[in-house]
């Protein structure tokens, strides 16, 4: 059964922008964290974004500025803004939660090309 789904990957030219959108079952939505994570080939999962259920965000150094992570608590969807995108951003993007055990979604693809 699946718990997370991601959306909105593609492919864009560097400086471009997409948005991510991750549809999440209740039971993990609700007062919970909300992650976006990425891996790239031949590299480990990193995370990008985390927003907790107050709505407070967190970046490390290398999207601050640039991704913004939000959530809508009424439709149980979180989402990841990407602007200024750059080629080292290009990875498969994962929607993550933790709710007694880790979930994960299947991954959508982001590429951006020089």
């Amino acid at each position: 059964q699946v718990q997370l789904v991601e959306s909105g990957g593609g492919l864009v030219q560097a400086g471009g922008s997409l948005r991510l959108s991750c549809a999440a079952a209740s039971f993990i939505f609700n007062y919970n964290a909300i992650d976006w994570y990425r891996q790239a080939p031949g590299k480990q999962r990193e995370l990008v974004a985390t927003i907790t259920d107050r709505g407070n965000t967190y970046y490390p150094d290398s999207v601050k500025g640039r991704f913004t992570i939000s959530r809508d608590d009424a439709k149980k969807m979180a989402y990841l803004q990407m602007n200024s995108l750059k080629p080292e951003d290009t990875a498969v993007y994962y929607c993550h939660a933790f709710w007694n055990a880790d979930y994960w979604g299947q991954g959508t693809q982001v590429t951006v090309s020089f």
